[in-house]
């Protein structure tokens, strides 16, 4: 897995906090974003805290999610750990199910491509 640059201002960990405490979901929007948030997540035993480092944290099958409870993302490269990630979150087959819906419905993927809601 790539190691990617991340930065959690005190705004956003405070606004995210927030959210937790009223009952609100998280949801994140890419998979920078996900990575971000559950770097903080890993580090912090589950809390919510301004942070900026770097991480190559390789979220797969098994993971134990800790701040997302939802995300966007687009279709990835197949065979990717991009796609690991998104299986991680909703099963193997479940994944598989929404590519192949994606391949006979013609959706485009990749960055420019069409996003889909995992929930």
């Amino acid at each position: 897995m790539h190691s990617e640059f991340y930065r959690l201002s005190e705004e956003s960990a405070k606004t995210l906090n927030e959210v937790r405490q009223n009952g609100g979901k998280i949801v994140a929007t890419g998979t920078t974003s996900i990575r971000t948030l559950e770097t903080v997540g890993t580090k912090f035993d589950g809390e919510i805290r301004p942070d900026s480092g770097w991480t190559d944290i390789f979220i797969k099958p098994g993971y134990q999610w800790k701040v997302v409870d939802s995300f966007i993302t687009n279709f990835h490269l197949p065979k990717s750990t991009l796609v690991m990630l998104v299986a991680s979150f909703t099963g193997r087959d479940n994944i598989l199910n929404a590519y192949q819906h994606a391949i006979d419905e013609k959706y485009r993927f990749f960055s420019f491509g069409d996003a889909m809601y995992i929930h």
